[in-house]
Formats: C-alpha cells, sequence, structure tokens
C-alpha cells in the first residue's frame, strides 16, 4: 500500500507538471525517481508484448509491461490534471495578466536549464539552435495558431504533447498553448469532461507515448546536443505568446473566430505590475528549485 501510494503521489507532480506551461511531466518523473522504470515500461510494449496478449497469457503480460506500475503512475496523472484544470479556469477568467506572467518565469528560466544540459556547442548545434528559434517566432509572430477542434488536429496536438511525458525539459502544456489548444483540451475539456475533444487527444497521446518512446530515446543518443539546442531556440523563440500584456487580435471567418495575431504592450508602473514581475520571479524559482533537486537526484543514482 506504501508504495501504491507514493506512485500515485510520484504521478500526481507529472500531472501537476503537464497543466503548468514550463514544467515537463518528464522532468518531475526524473526527480522522483522513476523516469527510466517509467521508459522502460512503455517501451516494453512491442512485439513481444502483442504476442502474450495474442497467446492469453495475461499474467505475463501484466509483468513484461509492468502494468499496475502504470496504472498507478497515470491514476495519480489523471487526478492531478482534472483538479488543477479547475483552479487555471478561475485564473484565466479572473487573473489572466498575472497567471501568464508565473507562466513566462517559468518558461525563460526554462531556456537556460534546458541549454545548460547541452553538452558541447558547435556549428551543427548553433544552426539547430537558430532553427529552432526561428520556428517559434514564426508560429508565434507570423502565424499565431487558432483554436482548432478539428478530430486530426487534436490527435495531432495529442501526439506533440505527451512529449513531455518521456523528455525531460519540454513541456505539454506549453506545446498545447502553441498550438493554440491549450485552454481548449486542458481547461475547457477536462472540467466538462468533453470527450468530443479528449478521446482524439487521448488516442494521439497514447500513440504518441510509444512511438516517441522509441524514437526519442534513439534521437537523444544519435543528436543529443541538437535535440536540446533545438528545443532551447524553440522555447525561446515562443517567449512572446507567453508575454502577459497583449490583446489578442481576432478576425471572424464565418460562424468562427480565429486569432489572427498579437498587440503586445509594455505595462504601466504600478501595483499590478509588481505582482506580477514577483510571480514572474516566482515562476523562475520554481524552475530552479525542480532543477536543483533533479540535478541531487541524478548525483545520488551517479
Amino acid at each position: 500500500m506504501k508504495e501504491i501510494i507514493s506512485l500515485i503521489f510520484k504521478g500526481m507532480l507529472m500531472g501537476a507538471a503537464n497543466v503548468i506551461p514550463g514544467v515537463s511531466g518528464g522532468t518531475m518523473a526524473l526527480i522522483t525517481g522513476i523516469f527510466e522504470r517509467l521508459i522502460n515500461a512503455i517501451k516494453s510494449f512491442d512485439g513481444t508484448a502483442i504476442k502474450l496478449l495474442l497467446s492469453g497469457k495475461i499474467k505475463d503480460l501484466i509483468k513484461y509491461v509492468d502494468f499496475w506500475f502504470l496504472v498507478y503512475v497515470f491514476l495519480g496523472v489523471g487526478v492531478a490534471i482534472i483538479s488543477l484544470a479547475r483552479l487555471f479556469e478561475f485564473l484565466f477568467e479572473h487573473y489572466p495578466v498575472y497567471i501568464w506572467s508565473f507562466f513566462f518565469g517559468l518558461v525563460m528560466a526554462s531556456v537556460y536549464f534546458v541549454g545548460k544540459t547541452i553538452k558541447k556547442w558547435n556549428l551543427s548545434v548553433i544552426i539547430s539552435f537558430v532553427i529552432g528559434t526561428a520556428v517559434a517566432i514564426a508560429i508565434s509572430v507570423l502565424n499565431p495558431a487558432s483554436e482548432n477542434n478539428g478530430f486530426l488536429y487534436l490527435i495531432f496536438c495529442g501526439v506533440v504533447a505527451v512529449c513531455s511525458m518521456i523528455l525531460p525539459g519540454l513541456s505539454g502544456s506549453f506545446v498545447l498553448i502553441l498550438l493554440g489548444n491549450y485552454q481548449l483540451v486542458m481547461i475547457s475539456a477536462v472540467n466538462n469532461m468533453d470527450m468530443g475533444i479528449l478521446l482524439p487527444v487521448v488516442i494521439g497521446a497514447g500513440v504518441g507515448l510509444i512511438a516517441f518512446s522509441h524514437g526519442l530515446s534513439w534521437l537523444l543518443k544519435k543528436y543529443h546536443n541538437q535535440t536540446l539546442s533545438t528545443l532551447t531556440g524553440f522555447i525561446l523563440g515562443s517567449l512572446g505568446i507567453l508575454w502577459p500584456w497583449k490583446n489578442i487580435i481576432e478576425q471572424s471567418f464565418g460562424d468562427k473566430v480565429k486569432t489572427v495575431g498579437y498587440d503586445w504592450f509594455l505595462p504601466e508602473f504600478n501595483g499590478a505590475f509588481f505582482i506580477a514581475l514577483l510571480l514572474m520571479i516566482v515562476g523562475i524559482g520554481a524552475i530552479w528549485l525542480t532543477e536543483y533537486f533533479g540535478s541531487g537526484n541524478e548525483e545520488v543514482k551517479e
């Protein structure tokens, strides 16, 4: 029972990280010491698992894929996501500048800490960084993504966002912001249990989780520095989307309203500004503490 409660709690930490843009569920898995076991469990959904299933060897299958470990961890993930979604719905409605300020601090700190993991800078790494930055700027400035509830697009959102489960430093919720569907998926759909939205996201997440557990593992082994520099640039170039002081420019297309740009502006130096600034600092501190304890955990393992 103690182990079960521990796994559920660790899953809740991962779930909370997945709701907050800038914080990675993979990072929380690393800090709590379940990252390697999680990757191995996900990667075990392979040909051998299919053979065990088709041959009716359910007990062997459960043991092979570490089934109950995954059940308890993802139960915790689900509980945290549902709980925080209601809190964020309230904050986005009543205190949008404050919550975006906190997120801005989180992501700004992530630029440094993700970049710090790059072991060696060379020409290919620098080019990867520039490409990542340019792509993110293009998304946030030239053609910002609009909310889209199309079935295939929601599957794509699930596939992309689930990277945060297995790649420390990459936030799934942050990716959903870039794709325009953060509030639709993580706030509205979760609070209302809208299966029309959640089902395709879950399908994409399931497929992506298994595929990326193999693909990203290979990518990080073969092109570790280039992959991380691309992610660093991507995070840096996307800070404009999180800038707290902006007006969303919308345009009607038939019966749909889409985001076509942002009108950024500088804040007034009043009490609200200093509260927002404090929340940015708190966001930076949260990432620093996360990385501090994560580094300590890695040192113990070594």
